[in-house]
């Protein structure tokens, strides 16, 4: 009979944890390809499904595209705290099977309304992103967590850069449905992955029920509440200038005929900016703490939206986002390093459920009150109004971190 010793444990342990972060890494990937790849043909799928009038054509899709983050919303602390009572690979798999299904069934709409419905059903059934952010926070050791959720949220926001593309490229060689059978087919392939490859330790029992979860199991409810706050204006200030920014574009370049093309590089910038710096911030806050990352990291965002708003062409534009990116790279996997470690374990799915939903809401406010501040006070004001706000949760996050006794910037 063999004893397993204590190195022993800790290189199985060490191999499991890294498995699942791949498999996240890929299977978060290859969904938010599926869910990102219809940008560039949603319009064309909307008028191939009888919609005529151009003025209807962006209507509906507005709305088809805003309705998976409606329903992801409101359903994000439900599959948290189920991931809490039943496991955290149980809610992986539901959601990439879940979407599996409604991606193909997107491919099967016979009208606008099938369309929108089919969309509230995959961010019903998905969250297999957001699922991969709980159950990677709850695996991985603390130690590492920065890094591996730096590293998982490099994947989620390559996926997001990658579907556009996608969707401009197969459509014309497959056509649109076969392209939303085919993002299934590939989401089903990670729903395999994720039943035989993951596997979680310290798994939550089924049969024991937590009688005070959620908030009120907080010791200390303000680095949580904090967070939220955060991740909910970081998003706002990310997506606040997408419905401006090609007319912002014209205007700095109005003789441009690529003002497309232009537009296109200004919003990859900041998501390309993302990707480099996401892991190695993670790294960073691993060693130096979270909050000193989250601070820092809004308090440079504040300062590079500033010159945003007075630049004189589209290339100081991109190059700003760019930097902006890099700064904000590390805040979403320190945003949940944060709520795992001030969450017990029981209620650590709940609340960085709150915290996905309080993130979408982000991406539902920020293109409206970018769109509204803009039409009404200029577009440098959007700039300018996200800079403050920025500066305003960099003074909140250092008020609560020294209040609560955490290791913070002096």
């Amino acid at each position: 009979m063999s004893v397993e010793t204590e190195a022993d444990t800790f290189v199985l342990g060490d191999i499991s944890w890294r498995r699942n972060l791949w498999v996240c890494l890929v299977g978060s990937f290859t969904t938010v390809v599926a869910m990102t790849l219809l940008l560039p043909i949603l319009p064309i799928y909307v008028e191939q499904l009888g919609v005529t009038s151009k003025t209807a054509i962006m209507q509906w899709s507005g709305i088809a595209y805003g309705a998976t983050f409606f329903t992801a919303a409101l359903v994000a602390p439900l599959w948290g705290h189920l991931a809490d009572r039943y496991g955290r690979k149980l809610m992986l798999i539901r959601a990439s099977l879940g979407m599996s299904v409604a991606m193909s069934l997107i491919g099967l709409a016979d009208n606008v309304w099938h369309l929108v419905a089919l969309r509230l059903l995959a961010g019903l059934l998905g969250g297999y992103a957001s699922g991969s952010m709980v159950l990677i926070a709850t695996q991985t050791p603390k130690e590492k967590s920065g890094w591996a959720l730096g590293t998982l949220s490099a994947g989620i926001t390559a996926g997001s850069l990658v579907g556009p593309l996608i969707g401009g490229i197969f459509p014309p060689l497959i056509g649109i449905r076969n392209t939303f059978f085919c993002a299934g087919g590939v989401i089903f392939l990670s729903f395999l992955a994720t039943v035989f490859l993951i596997s979680e330790t310290n798994r939550p029992p089924r049969a024991k029920k937590v009688l005070h979860g959620g908030f009120a199991s907080l010791p200390d409810k303000r680095p949580v509440i904090a967070m939220l706050i955060t991740g909910s204006l970081l998003l706002i200030a990310s997506m606040s200038i997408e419905p401006i920014i090609t007319i912002y574009v014209s205007q700095l370049a109005p003789a441009s005929g690529n003002v497309a093309l232009i537009s296109g590089l200004v919003m990859s910038a900041t998501a390309l900016g993302s990707i480099i710096s996401a892991s190695h911030l993670g790294r960073l806050a691993d060693r130096v703490g979270h909050w000193n990352v989250v601070i820092s990291g809004l308090l440079v965002s504040a300062l590079l939206l500033i010159p945003q708003a007075f630049v004189t062409a589209s290339w100081q534009l991109i190059v700003l986002r760019f930097l902006m990116g890099l700064s904000l790279g590390g805040l979403i996997p320190c945003i949940a390093a944060v709520i795992r470690h001030s969450t017990p374990d029981h209620s650590a799915g709940r609340m960085l459920g709150y915290s996905i939903s309080a993130q979408h809401a982000g991406q539902v406010i920020g293109p409206v009150s970018g769109g509204f501040i803009g039409g009404h006070f200029g577009i440098r004001a959007v700039f300018l109004g996200t800079a403050l706000s920025m500066a305003g949760s960099a003074c909140l996050n250092w008020w609560v971190a020294r209040s609560a006794g955490y290791r913070a910037l002096p």
